[in-house]
């Protein structure tokens, strides 16, 4: 498709972050022809990072969360109606309200949903909630308005230690479950997460970490506790699910193009793979569906949930698909920032795969801290606990794989040098 064409249809599949700026950028790269965005969400895009934070606290209303576009009228906007099926051969996108959309190139943008309790009678309990979209914000809001006597958050993810640490800061009880030996052991190892854990214990969380829910019970369709492996019983009238997300891409079976539970998978220049291994010159992906192999990692496949991956990944697709062929592939260094209550963690690079961590700034005990992962010898990744200020000079050593461990990337490093561990994942 030639910059600028009008002979051409262009459908965005998913209305969240990635889709809204690979729309954007398709129009300031030129193109001006028909371009549909799809969402299965009632509402135009909007942040997700705050309803976790200002929305839960009352501070920002959930519909108060829109994303500024600089989308114009002749955007058409097709809501509350998710797609279901695609035929490449035919070029039509079938939505859940029975409408077939033609198109001529795709951008599929369809992102997650939370991942649900195991059991859907126990997960459909009044006082039982996840936390994804806008809608589950607005609800849990209104339930933590309401004082609970304590709230149990599963789920020992960047979430759920948002959660918890949030009802903290409201003056709620709370309890955190997490199966794995620290939180954000997944994530960040247990070296690491065992320091975070320490910062939200001192908060007052009560942490159940090495431990697992194992059914939720019930009273006249509402909960009143949670029942542990271990036997243990904890009282709860609200709980939040916090168990991860799952890639939609279950709308792909049957197209030919190579998808699962993981992700649809792109070339290094960001079209969409077929069963075959062969890239779909009309169809591009973006955002946390979008698994594709990153030149920082060897080439290694990577599925990012992170907001300025979606914004960068999403620029690159659109421009991709307006006929702006990319010099170089896409390949931006991953980053993400929580904020859990009043620490703020930041991080640059992907921990998966580490072999070693060095403290190289700050004193960890205090909760503040930067933390270099290697892997093989070499920096792969920095989290930055309440320092944020010190990890661009980290992230530098990450995008240039620097040597690890790391030498002279800070400048007040402790007296007795840097600490280097296992990283402990789980």
């Amino acid at each position: 498709m030639a910059s600028g064409s009008t002979a051409e249809r262009v459908i965005v599949a998913g209305a969240g972050l990635a889709a809204l700026r690979g729309a954007e950028a398709m129009r300031e790269a030129g193109f001006s022809g028909p371009l549909t965005i799809v969402g299965d969400e009632p509402y135009r895009p909007y942040d997700r990072p705050p309803l976790s934070k200002h929305v839960l606290t009352g501070e920002t209303p959930a519909d108060a969360t829109t994303l500024p576009s600089s989308l114009g009228a002749d955007v058409a906007w097709i809501l509350g109606s998710a797609a279901t099926r695609l035929d490449r051969a035919a070029r039509t996108l079938h939505l859940a309200d029975g409408r077939a959309l033609p198109y001529d190139r795709l951008l599929i943008a369809t992102g997650t949903r939370a991942r649900p309790w195991p059991n859907p009678h126990e997960g459909r309990l009044s006082g039982v909630f996840t936390l994804r979209g806008r809608d589950d914000a607005a609800a849990l809001r209104a339930a933590l308005a309401a004082r609970p006597r304590r709230v149990l958050v599963i789920g020992g993810g960047f979430i759920g230690c948002e959660v918890a640490s949030l009802c903290r800061q409201l003056g709620l009880r709370a309890t955190l479950v997490e199966s794995g030996p620290t939180l954000l052991s997944r994530v960040l190892g247990s070296a690491v997460g065992g320091f975070i854990g320490a910062i939200h214990e001192g908060r007052g969380v009560d942490l159940r970490c090495g431990s697992e829910v194992e059914w939720l019970e019930g009273e006249d369709g509402r909960l009143v506790r949670a029942h542990l492996t271990d036997g243990t019983r904890i009282e709860a009238d609200v709980a939040v699910i916090a168990l991860g997300a799952l890639r939609n891409t279950e709308w792909l079976d049957g197209s030919g193009l190579s998808a699962d539970p993981g992700g649809v998978d792109c070339d290094a220049t960001g079209y969409v793979l077929d069963r075959d291994g062969q890239p779909d010159l009309r169809i591009a992906a973006a955002g946390d569906v979008a698994r594709f192999p990153h030149p920082l990692y060897g080439g290694r496949r990577a599925a990012l949930e992170h907001w300025s991956h979606a914004v960068a990944q999403g620029i690159h697709a659109g421009r991709l698909l307006a006929g702006v062929k990319p010099e170089v592939p896409y390949g931006a260094l991953p980053t993400f920032w929580s904020t859990q209550g009043d620490v703020v963690v930041k991080s640059a690079g992907l921990t998966t795969g580490a072999d070693a961590v060095a403290f190289t700034q700050g004193e960890p005990g205090s909760g503040r801290f930067v933390a270099v992962y290697g892997r093989e010898g070499r920096c792969v990744a920095a989290v930055s606990v309440d320092s944020a200020r010190w990890l661009p000079a980290h992230a530098e050593l990450v995008a240039t794989a620097a040597p690890f461990p790391p030498h002279g990337a800070a400048a007040d490093r402790p007296a007795r040098g840097i600490t280097i561990l296992a990283p402990g994942f789980a």
